[in-house]
């Protein structure tokens, strides 16, 4: 980081995220060749082979941030990438489903490793002035990366298969690995300390009792519970004209809204404000949406507010973790928390919201989004009051 400039050491670590966004995304954007690689595979199966990476995030969340912060940031963060090189190159070979399924988990570990480091490194590098946008661009990682996978990763599949598409990936991951061991510095000895559960509980237990540590985690479940199932379910809900335009421009217009007005206006309200402004404007596009249904531009456009609402918690979440917390251990478990309660939304979003509008009706969708919306104001006004008392 001495010899190497701060804009170029984040542009490398966001890098690194774009490729563990793409340990989940490579697979949605072949989730339909699956089954002519496992063919007496069922749904279930073969919906595991997506989601069953974000087991270790969300058993081991906070955990991670206690082990990488001991293990070394550098270290720990090339290991990583590497793993996840060498783990992508052998699922090209589409080996038998439990092989397939005990791979996934192996990269869900590595995926861990890598966001629990990355924002961390990325907090401590950006100069203060700009660690908003910094934590924002961050934010944006899985947004760019499903972006670029339906432009580049599902023409290169179309051409060369769904295992040049995880060849690609591998290269990626082991290209960002050696980069970032050359321009990162070097971790001073591995140090940690031995836990065992009983100590691992009470770890857990002091981070989501932190007003400051767990506030970022707190709204951002209720981001990721809304957000993923919106973009999963939100377009084909929406009718044969909107479904293209929505699958196209909600990841669009929340990559934009965060980088533009996001950063805006981190500068002049501080992240926790902007979290809860962002949620605010998700509540009243939820609204919205709920009494236009039906009308196909007022719709479109109550939509796209609501993706760029949640844009805005996106990427002021995750600059919540360094407005929050000084201290590099306190980031750590930030982040941790922030993986585990952004793994359990991930999990619980799709199947909740298809069971609520299957039983309720399309209506239950903006009733969905405003809910949890009005929750996320919630948690940050209760947290913000504890560390008030503090």
């Amino acid at each position: 980081m001495k010899t190497t400039s701060p804009l170029w050491v984040v542009l490398a670590l966001w890098g690194a995220g774009l490729g563990a966004a793409a340990q989940f995304g490579k697979m949605s954007i072949i989730y339909d060749l699956l089954d002519a690689s496992y063919p007496l595979a069922g749904p279930l199966a073969l919906g595991l082979l997506v989601s069953i990476a974000g087991f270790p995030g969300l058993i081991l969340g906070t955990t991670a941030g206690i082990f990488v912060q001991g293990l070394g940031w550098r270290r720990v963060l090339v290991v990583a990438l590497a793993a996840a090189s060498g783990l992508s190159l052998v699922q090209a070979l589409m080996p038998p489903l439990p092989v397939m399924l005990a791979l996934r988990v192996l990269e869900g570990l590595s995926h861990l490793a890598i966001v629990v480091a990355a924002p961390v490194l990325i907090a401590q590098v950006a100069p203060v002035a700009r660690q908003g946008l910094a934590m924002t661009l961050w934010s944006s990682f899985f947004g760019v990366t499903y972006t670029l996978l339906a432009l580049l990763g599902r023409p290169l599949v179309d051409l060369a298969g769904p295992s040049a598409l995880l060849v690609a990936h591998a290269i990626w991951m082991l290209g960002f690995a050696g980069l970032l061991w050359r321009i990162l510095p070097g971790d001073p000895p591995a140090h940690l300390a031995r836990l065992g559960l009983g100590g691992l509980l009470r770890d857990h237990a002091v981070i989501y009792a932190s007003p400051r540590i767990a506030a970022p985690a707190c709204g951002f479940v209720c981001y990721t519970i809304t957000y993923v199932a919106l973009l999963t379910l939100l377009p084909g809900l929406s009718g044969t004209r909107l479904q293209p335009l929505l699958a196209t421009l909600l990841p669009l217009v929340s990559i934009a809204v965060s980088l533009g007005l996001g950063v805006w206006l981190l500068g002049r309200v501080g992240a926790v404000r902007a979290v809860m402004i962002g949620f605010a404007m998700a509540l009243l596009g939820g609204i919205a949406l709920a009494l236009v249904w039906g009308q196909v531009l007022p719709q479109l456009i109550a939509s796209l507010w609501i993706g760029g609402a949640l844009g805005l918690v996106q990427g002021a979440s995750f600059a919540a973790i360094p407005a929050l917390n000084q201290s590099a251990a306190d980031r750590a478990r930030a982040a941790g928390a922030i993986a585990q309660l952004g793994n359990l939304g991930t999990t619980l979003g799709t199947p909740l919201l298809s069971a609520l509008v299957a039983a309720k009706g399309v209506l239950a969708l903006p009733v969905f989004v405003g809910g949890f919306a009005a929750l996320g104001i919630v948690l940050h006004l209760w947290q913000a009051r504890r560390r008030a008392r503090t």
